[in-house]
């Protein structure tokens, strides 16, 4: 018994082998993630490299343009220390810690009131939440400002605090869909064994909330970290500028001093890139969870 023969005839003369094209989708995704990128990456690239040249290499080179010394460091020095970047990068942490740690209670708090609680005015409550997101927040600004200054703390850092803490819409939303979804039998479980209602959301709907809380801190940390009109509106002192108007000090009237800009852009680049690199994984759980809800 003769095996077969496994071994594939030449293809005959004049005919063509046909090649794999990839498909037309395919070649658009791909190319859409390369441009996506390059508008992401380019002005990152020209901010490091603005942040290595001298004066004279930024007034007569272009964006692109390789700086001629790469071990240039003096614009981070200048950065640092005539911006009082220290000093901003600890005003800055002192706002999120409250912000954020207020927020999440604030937020979570409502949510749970809003949807385990029926009380007169519930539909009246949840309108003025919609009204809330739909207003701009532009043409409150004056009135705002005058609430602020009658308590007394406009060149305070619990001025911003109070406003990140009380407009924020958007996570008493998130809590909201987050506690939607826990079952309402563990709350009849905890009272049948006594528990009132905080001790309810503080002992079962809290620890439930880890995803969503993880989404807020998120989302409210990186608008908080990069807000420069709040700061700059309620923060007059010198002493108590954040990292956003810390910058803003090499911005004079006849110019700017772009490259100790671009130093301390990259300064206040890295803390948010050290923490995204350590938290990736959570962030990740966090935003694709907080997506099913």
């Amino acid at each position: 018994m003769t095996s077969p023969d496994l071994t594939a005839a030449p293809a005959p003369a004049g005919t063509r082998v046909s090649r794999r094209r990839l498909p037309v989708g395919s070649v658009l995704t791909y190319l859409s993630l390369v441009v996506a990128s390059a508008v992401v990456l380019l002005p990152l690239v020209v901010v490091l490299l603005t942040s290595l040249k001298t004066s004279d290499e930024v007034k007569e080179g272009g964006a692109l343009s390789l700086p001629g010394n790469w071990l240039n460091l003096e614009n981070y020095v200048t950065a640092f220390n005539d911006g009082h970047m220290l000093m901003a990068f600890g005003n800055t942490a002192f706002i999120l810690l409250f912000s954020i740690g207020g927020t999440v209670i604030i937020g979570s708090m409502t949510a749970y009131a809003v949807d385990r609680f029926d009380f007169q005015g519930k539909k009246l409550v949840m309108a003025g939440f919609l009204i809330a997101t739909l207003v701009p927040a532009v043409t409150t600004q004056v009135a705002t400002f005058q609430v602020i200054s009658s308590f007394g703390l406009v060149d305070t850092r619990w001025a911003p605090i109070l406003l990140y803490m009380g407009t924020d819409i958007v996570s008493v939303y998130i809590f909201l869909q987050f506690i939607r979804g826990i079952p309402t039998s563990l709350d009849e479980a905890a009272r049948l064994d006594g528990a009132n209602a905080f001790t309810i959301y503080r002992k079962i709907i809290f620890p439930l909330l880890k995803p969503a809380i993880a989404t807020v801190v998120i989302i409210k940390g990186i608008t908080t970290y990069n807000d420069f009109y709040i700061p700059f509106l309620y923060m007059h002192s010198e002493d108590l500028g954040t990292i956003s108007t810390a910058l803003f000090r090499f911005k004079g009237p006849f110019g700017a001093h772009w490259e100790a800009i671009s130093a301390g852009a990259i300064l206040v680049i890295l803390p948010t890139l050290i923490i995204f690199l350590l938290l990736q994984r959570w962030i990740y759980n966090g935003f694709s969870q907080g997506a099913t809800k």
